[in-house]
């Protein structure tokens, strides 16, 4: 039974990746002979080559991706050698659950309702009495700033928790105290023994956030750049576009934006192999002798970087009060600080429409992440019973790969099948990004369990499925619920696979956000975004608060026997 469902499970998720390629490689070359097109040509690349401002919108992907996942990677380390080894690490630990949950989609609506140009920020600017002097433009901006920003602040979070299980396994501790003892200070030690050990074994989770900031599509529809836009904006327009001769050109330039991405990839990797492997004269040049800070300088700079993480890390749960305020506003003049006016009227407006959408997103999140747990358990078991899994680099390829580029693919073969399953195809499209996901977040848990246990409670009589059941899964309930509330998180954030796959039939809580933030009415906006942000926290605050049950009443068994 564990082999089929192993396999079902592999052709399940291998099949929508070759799928995909397929679909889309099909139209770039003009092969759709739903359109009367069955003589394969480059008609797609030369719509796309002749688009003007082209290059510029490479440009701006190349900025808006690399440069957010450079930063993001620089904050990341910036936290990590200010904390990692102190007391108030355990405390950025616990912010990582919220704010990884916290969806992108609800981030960016705050984000835009705090840095446009009649936002708070501009309303604080204006009463500090710096209405005439610069203020800095975030929202649509030419160079896409904001869009670099808003990426590299959401992606940190999970960078940083990608570095906790890495820093754990390398045991920094041992490698700090002996490079003190060779007269290393604090920061080289991080520059020339840590890095080297640490920035390899991140090196997919690097990929992933590369590969999102290069094709973002939700987000960059509401803060990107618009003229010109990003590649995959352009992609998408032309992908909407009611002219369906023009798909050629829409599929061109998705393969454009996959090897746009594999390249960035290949100069990560190349970077990363000169700066760790070839140029490495700063790994071994010894400790350097350096001017001691007085003490109240020292002090400064420890309260400077202090605020600026906590700052940094709490951003995107600030924006949950500024959107709670916008959808209680009924009449907020700028520059006020506050709105003069509340109601719940946009509120009673929303509720029938509401209800819906929140049902079709629980719903999907449900299916999606339910299906994708079991699957993961299984596979996980088989594994560990035949010492075969899926590879790595099967799991990795949905967190890496373009999302447009492989929906694109996607989206045109499912529509040479016959019928009306929306449904079923948004359901299958979320399952394959969530998979991933709750399959990591159990690959660890997995490894580390004592087999040991299973072997006493077989000696003891009971069945293979009495074992698992009995002593496996309450070991394990915890992080079974956590990866649970990952895969509904994951979920409830789906924006293309739902838009693109369901055809706008299956309308959920993101789909809607994204659509109206372009709006004028930004307390409708603000509803739609502070409920997108507030479904996931419930889904992690309940498997939390399930976890800790679990622990107090183990605890308490252990006391009375």
């Amino acid at each position: 039974m564990l082999v089929i469902i192993f396999v079902a499970t592999l052709l399940l998720f291998a099949s929508p990746l070759i799928i995909g390629f397929i679909g889309m490689l099909a139209p770039a070359f003009a092969w759709i002979p739903a359109l009367n097109m069955h003589q394969p040509s480059f008609l797609g690349w030369q719509q796309l080559s002749t688009w003007p401002d082209l290059s510029h919108s490479i440009g701006l992907t190349l900025l808006s991706g690399l440069g957010s996942t450079t930063l993001a990677l620089w904050w990341c380390y910036l936290i990590l050698r200010r904390y990692w080894l102190s007391t108030q690490w355990q405390q950025i630990e616990r912010l990582l659950a919220p704010l990884l949950a916290f969806p992108h989609v609800a981030f960016v609506l705050g984000f835009g309702l705090m840095f446009s140009s009649t936002g708070w920020l501009a309303r604080i600017w204006h009463h500090l009495g710096l209405a005439d002097s610069f203020y800095p433009t975030l929202i649509h901006d030419r160079y896409g700033l904001g869009l670099l920003l808003v990426l590299a602040i959401k992606e940190t979070p999970f960078l940083l928790l990608m570095s906790m299980s890495i820093l754990k396994q390398l045991n920094i501790k041992q490698f700090y105290n002996a490079s003190v003892s060779l007269g290393y200070d604090h920061q080289q030690t991080w520059r020339m023994v840590i890095v080297p050990l640490w920035l390899p074994k991140l090196r997919l989770a690097i990929f992933a956030v590369a590969g999102y900031g290069l094709a973002v599509v939700d987000i960059a529809l509401i803060i990107g750049p618009t003229h010109p836009s990003t590649l995959s904006m352009l992609i998408w327009q032309w992908f909407t576009d009611a002219d369906l001769t023009q798909l050629p050109r829409a599929a061109a330039g998705a393969l454009l934006l996959l090897i746009i991405v594999l390249l960035c990839f290949g100069l990560l990797r190349c970077i990363e192999w000169w700066l760790l492997s070839h140029s490495t004269a700063w790994q071994y040049s010894g400790a350097i002798k350096t001017l001691t800070l007085r003490s109240r300088n020292t002090s400064k700079a420890s309260a400077i970087a202090t605020l600026f993480s906590y700052g940094l890390l709490l951003l995107p749960l600030i924006m949950l009060p500024i959107l709670a305020l916008w959808s209680f506003a009924l009449r907020w003049r700028f520059p006020d600080l506050l709105p003069s006016r509340y109601s719940v009227r946009f509120w009673y407006q929303q509720l029938e429409p509401l209800q819906q959408l929140i049902s079709n997103s629980i719903t999907l999140a449900l299916i999606s992440s339910l299906g994708a747990l079991i699957m993961a358990i299984i596979c996980l078991e088989y594994r560990q019973k035949h010492h075969r899994g899926i590879p790595t680099i099967l799991i990795a390829i949905p967190m890496v790969a373009p999302q447009l580029s492989l929906l694109f693919g996607m989206q045109i073969a499912v529509s040479f099948i016959a019928g009306q399953s929306f449904w079923l195809w948004v359901s299958w499209s979320h399952w394959l990004y969530v998979f991933p996901y709750i399959y990591l977040t159990l690959d660890g848990p997995w490894r580390s369990y004592d087999q040991r246990l299973d072997q006493t409670a077989r000696s003891l009589g009971l069945s293979g499925w009495q074992t698992w059941w009995r002593v496996k899964f309450p070991q394990l309930k915890p992080v079974l619920l956590l990866a649970f509330a990952v895969g509904c998180s994951v979920s409830l954030a789906q924006y293309l696979p739902t838009q693109m796959l369901g055809a706008g039939r299956v309308p959920t809580l993101t789909t809607e956000a994204v659509t109206l933030a372009s709006g004028q009415d930004r307390r409708v906006s603000a509803i739609y975004g502070l409920l997108q942000g507030l479904l996931p926290l419930v889904f992690f605050t309940l498997a939390m608060v399930f976890a800790r049950r679990k622990t107090s009443h183990a605890q308490t068994t252990k006391v009375i026997l």
